[in-house]
């Protein structure tokens, strides 16, 4: 998997506005209506992650997820974790996140 440049980071980040680039990740913070809507996301999104062979470090505070991608094998961004960003923000609206 070819990590991506700089300037490819930031304009994929551009179809991607709830999300933010710290240093080797992307981050987003989900707030979902109430907690097992919440824990509902992140099983959808554990499914999917599953089937992509790329899985986000979740961190789970009451109705908020906190999410980072980065692809450890290549040792920094790559197109999986933008295109597995896109699918958890579907994931978050289709549940009222």
């Amino acid at each position: 998997m070819k990590l991506l440049d700089d300037d490819t980071v930031n304009e994929r980040l551009t179809a991607l506005p709830e999300w933010r680039r710290e240093g080797d990740e992307i981050r987003r913070t989900v707030t979902a209506p109430d907690f097992p809507a919440a824990i509902r996301i992140v099983d959808d999104i554990a499914v999917r992650a599953e089937e992509a062979n790329h899985h986000p470090d979740i961190d789970i505070r009451w109705r908020k997820l906190h999410l980072a991608l980065t692809t450890h094998d290549a040792g920094g961004l790559t197109d999986k974790d933008f295109d597995l960003a896109g699918v958890i923000d579907r994931i978050a609206a289709g549940h009222g996140a």
